[in-house]
């Protein structure tokens, strides 16, 4: 049983031995590679970015506490998050199989659905507190 685990050890991705500092400095760039691609590649993720670009400052802006400023930008970080796992989930499958597969369906759907509640939960939030102020 030990030696097993000593052979799926060595099978690691080289990367993942990284420690400290080099470890946080890779993964930065990691990132950054990760939102280049997705910027690059991901249409749903330019037009949720952009969008969120805008209604942030606003955000702030029209915040009257720290609270309502944070449950403002919320809602764009959680879209935002919910779009990268969502196309990386995509990306997964694509690269293991573009045949079409129950399971692969389902994994991208449930992707999408994430999605989904999260602009529900920002359109929500956002009107929500658009009524506020207005009425």
């Amino acid at each position: 049983m030990q030696n097993r685990n000593l052979e799926d050890k060595n099978k690691r991705n080289n990367k993942k031995g990284k420690k400290g500092i080099k470890r946080i400095f890779n993964a930065f760039f990691y990132s950054i590679d990760g939102i280049k691609s997705a910027w690059n590649e991901e249409e749903a993720f330019r037009q949720i970015l952009v969008i969120s670009i805008f209604l942030i400052p606003f955000g702030i802006y029209l915040g009257e506490s720290w609270v309502e400023k944070i449950l403002l930008v919320l809602p764009c970080i959680i879209a935002i998050m919910a779009e990268l796992i969502n196309s990386a989930i995509e990306n997964a499958i694509d690269f293991c199989s573009i045949e079409i597969h129950p399971l692969a369906k389902k994994a991208k759907d449930m992707g999408s659905a994430l999605q989904l509640i999260a602009c529900i939960f920002m359109v929500c939030v956002w009107g929500s507190y658009i009524i506020k102020i207005c009425f």
